[in-house]
């Protein structure tokens, strides 16, 4: 076995492709309904923002790591096809549930796939996702995920990307503030970060800078940014 051990071997299963921890981590955080990420209402720059991608009817969005979400009942009612990615089945139990949707549930591989009308959502690691399961994507809208990742994955994670979207454009949702003052997530993604990221793939359009209302956490003063990455 390579002078593998038995619980090294355990470990790689358990995990899979990302660390389990992080697994562990959202887990617990979604079982003690410790969700501040999760908002009551779709998310204002969503709604401010989403037209500069002029999109037709039906288009295809992927949201990766897309929870509950009010901003994917926002995108169904704007006429277009949602496909999710989300780590915690109980989520995405509460998302059709609070849509009023019944799903059809299937196994797909390692994944479990969720669909009901204009939206379907994969279960499970997200670097499992690929461009077979997502078909044609239009576009990407990105709050939550690459802000939720530790830094040594948001390299591997917007490469991902890249490559199961067909470099399709995004709506991206960063924040941008002193690291060192909080442990994230969400996670400081600053402006030379996004552009290491994305530069060679899009061109970076800047489309707001503000001040998060009431500080991040509540504590961390922190300047949200949303970004229009197109070819």
């Amino acid at each position: 076995m390579g002078g593998e051990t038995e619980r090294h071997l355990k470990f790689k299963l358990v995990c899979g492709t990302v660390p389990c921890m992080e697994h562990e981590y959202w887990h617990n955080k979604w079982a003690a309904n410790d969700i501040g990420f999760h908002k009551s209402a779709p998310h204002a720059d969503l709604v401010s923002h989403w037209h500069t991608l002029q999109l037709p009817p039906q288009s295809s969005v992927f949201v990766p790591l897309c929870g509950k979400s009010h901003d994917i009942d926002w995108l169904l009612e704007a006429n277009h096809r949602v496909v999710g990615a989300e780590l915690n089945e109980p989520a995405i139990q509460a998302l059709f549930d609070g849509l009023s949707l019944t799903p059809d549930v299937q196994q797909d591989g390692e994944l479990t796939r969720y669909h009901s009308g204009n939206l379907t959502v994969y279960v499970g690691d997200v670097f499992l996702v690929t461009a077979k399961h997502l078909h044609t994507i239009d576009a990407v809208y990105d709050r939550a995920a690459l802000v939720a990742l530790p830094p040594g994955m948001r390299e591997r994670y917007t490469q991902h990307l890249l490559e199961v979207t067909h470099e399709a454009p995004q709506l991206l949702i960063t924040f941008d503030y002193d690291q060192t003052t909080m442990q994230g997530p969400p996670h400081s993604v600053p402006e030379d970060e996004v552009r290491s990221h994305y530069g060679q793939s899009f061109m970076l359009n800047k489309l707001s800078e503000a001040p998060v209302e009431g500080k991040l956490k509540g504590k961390t003063p922190a300047m949200e940014v949303v970004w229009h990455l197109s070819r």
